[in-house]
């Protein structure tokens, strides 16, 4: 487990690398500017996480996850809590339900067991999601009306 602040990931993997300590790379796609607190792999925490910048999870977190900003859970990464977060970037599993307000991304290695409700959501083809699928938030839109016969009236 590492909890990184103030440092570019880039730094902090080099860092490792310095000391020799193993480092577990991060894809490219998912690689933010930099980590406020980073979950190894092989850590477990139970509780409440609440955080305002990036955190990577690639252990296991069980409880509640609440944050301002991103919460990465990498290919090893286990969650077992409800999640509340701006953007929520998936390629570990996830059981609980998800409540990202700008974006949710699943990639190919993302199992998601729970509801989801997301401004966007960006599923990669290999991921798996079990659950209801809010987006855009519940509100009813004003612009859409029935139409009978699937046609306007004249």
């Amino acid at each position: 487990m590492a909890f990184l602040r103030g440092r570019s990931e880039d730094e902090s993997m080099a860092g490792n690398e310095a000391t020799g300590a193993a480092s577990t790379p991060v894809s490219p796609a998912s690689s933010p500017a930099s980590l406020s607190a980073f979950i190894d792999q092989g850590s477990e925490f139970e509780g409440k996480l609440t955080f305002k910048d990036t955190v990577r999870i690639d252990g296991v977190f069980r409880g509640e996850i609440t944050s301002q900003n991103t919460l990465i859970v990498g290919e090893t990464g286990e969650i077992l809590a409800t999640v509340r977060s701006r953007s929520v970037l998936v390629s570990g599993t996830v059981t609980g339900d998800i409540f990202a307000s700008d974006r949710l991304v699943l990639h190919k290695t993302a199992r998601v067991e729970g509801d989801v409700e997301a401004g966007t959501i960006a599923i990669e083809e290999g991921a798996v999601i079990n659950g209801k699928i809010t987006m855009g938030g519940s509100r009813p839109s004003a612009n859409l009306a029935a139409v009978q016969g699937g046609r306007p009236p004249a």
